[in-house]
């Protein structure tokens, strides 16, 4: 596919537009506390379940500033997220559910998770949002060495994970586990799968997880032939996209089959279909067919192919066929 002709960004992708995370000083402490007690600084919230805040009545977050972090949340260890220009972000992770729900009154704001609002978001705040929730996910999940079980403490601006037993001293990082994700193609067909659980008439890309010692490419082939037993030759890089739900990458991919034989060889999809662009404009007009929901690559990926191939715009057959 010819890349000057992709499509905007993946949700929650490009954050590096507007923010730098200025990596390099996250050990230099006074420099972030400066900051952290700037004017201009502001508070990103992330409670227990990994949701946000946002002003009422409105799809913006609700940001604290350093005055109201100092009186309603001092004892809380922030994490440096970066600057957007010259405005300090920081992350301020919440242990107690009591506790949360308090300040959603307290801020007369209102709690949402990351698959209700990244597309209602600004894209800005989106991004940010992802990000502060994939590292306050980490930092949750990651209290004690997995080498000895001695209890951790963060360092570097919340961005590393210290081990507090002198014999041991190990430091830790935040992970990020890697999937990948493709519209395989054959002959102006794509292939599109569905789960048991999913709801009626939706298909998505195939989609699954790399293997250790196992090449991006290569986990397409795999997981391609695993779900459907479609064999898969070229493969091309398309685009990719953070996904804290809870802590992956999201790796996107064109690829082309050797065959169209389908044999399903696990019991993670109910079916696997090729799909020409008419049969997928058919579905939606008759409701047989349900893409992806925008939020994903699954989707991104879909509306390159239709465009390429068809000349067709997803989010105007979503919008023609709406339900």
């Amino acid at each position: 596919m010819d890349r000057t002709t992709l499509p905007r960004h993946n949700t929650f992708a490009g954050l590096s537009l507007i923010l730098d995370r200025v990596a390099e000083r996250r050990d230099e402490s006074v420099w972030i506390s400066e900051l952290a007690a700037s004017d201009s600084a502001r508070y990103l919230l992330i409670d227990p379940l990994g949701q946000t805040y946002l002003q009422a009545g409105s799809e913006s977050l609700r940001w604290l500033g350093s005055a109201e972090r100092e009186r309603l949340l001092g004892d809380v260890k922030a994490s440096f997220l970066g600057l957007t220009g010259e405005r300090p972000n920081f992350l301020l992770a919440l242990d107690d559910d009591k506790r949360a729900a308090e300040l959603e009154h307290a801020l007369n704001a209102r709690r949402a998770g990351l698959r209700d609002v990244g597309l209602l978001l600004p894209a800005d705040e989106a991004g940010l949002f992802a990000y502060g929730k994939g590292l306050a996910h980490w930092q949750r999940e990651t209290r004690h060495c997995p080498y000895c079980g001695a209890p951790l403490v963060l360092v570097a601006s919340g961005h590393r994970a210290q081990c507090t037993n002198n014999d041991c001293g190990r430091m830790h990082f935040p992970r990020t586990d890697a999937a990948v994700i493709v519209i395989v193609e054959h002959d102006g067909a794509c292939l599109l799968g569905r789960q048991a659980g999913w709801p009626k008439g939706r298909y998505s890309t195939l989609a699954g997880f790399v293997e250790p010692g196992e090449s991006l490419e290569d986990a397409v082939r795999r997981e391609v032939a695993e779900e459907s037993g479609v064999v898969v030759g070229d493969v091309h890089y398309h685009s990719s996209q953070p996904w804290p739900l809870p802590q992956s990458l999201m790796v996107g991919f064109t690829a082309k089959a050797v065959a169209r034989t389908i044999r399903l060889r696990d019991h993670e999809l109910e079916e696997a279909r090729w799909f020409t662009p008419q049969d997928i404009v058919d579905g939606m007009a008759d409701g047989s067919f349900l893409p992806s929901p925008p939020l994903s690559v699954s989707y991104r990926l879909l509306e390159h192919w239709l465009r390429e191939r068809a000349g067709l715009e997803l989010d105007q057959l979503v919008a023609q066929y709406k339900r």
